[in-house]
């Protein structure tokens, strides 16, 4: 759970990261996050809407990466809306941003376990998200997004990050 994101290429890499999570342990995908700013061009989203099939193929190969062509083919499709929201909105920063009011949502939790996995403002992403043609963009998906971004601040109260971030 991190400090508040506002860089347009930083929230596409996080975008990026919690889809390619999906279904799997999230240390697993941090484990692989250099190799991914590798293979994906440093998570430059002009880059990457270009991409075609033979760069397909070439992440289906590379061991770095999760190779799951399902979530190599929906960050493709995520860079291309991700550019036409941004070109819509000035920013991407800006756009989704406004699903907290512009301000992180600062939740009071003592236990581990009071954090909630969604939340009406991650439901209401990820249906706009998907209307927009963005893929691998539930609302648990769009949760831990809030949170890696600080959009959404579930430290426990007792920890020394809570009043920080």
């Amino acid at each position: 759970m991190g400090r508040p994101v506002h860089d347009d290429r930083t929230l596409f890499e996080f975008l990026v990261l919690e889809g390619a999570q999906a279904g799997l342990n999230w240390q697993t995908v941090l484990n692989k996050r250099e190799n991914y700013r590798k293979a994906f061009d440093a998570f430059d989203p002009a880059k990457i809407a270009r991409y075609a099939s033979k760069d397909v193929r070439r992440l289906l190969h590379d061991s770095g990466i999760i190779r799951n062509r399902l979530k190599i083919e929906a960050t493709i499709t995520n860079a291309k809306q991700f550019l036409s929201t941004r070109k819509e909105f000035g920013s991407f920063d800006s756009y989704v941003w406004r699903f907290v009011g512009g301000k992180p949502i600062r939740h009071a939790v003592r236990l581990l376990s009071e954090i909630p996995s969604t939340a009406r403002e991650s439901d209401a992403m990820s249906e706009e998200l998907r209307k927009r043609g963005f893929r691998f963009v539930g609302p648990t998906i769009c949760y831990a997004f809030m949170q890696a971004v600080g959009m959404v601040n579930d430290h426990t109260t007792k920890c020394f990050r809570y009043d920080t971030v």
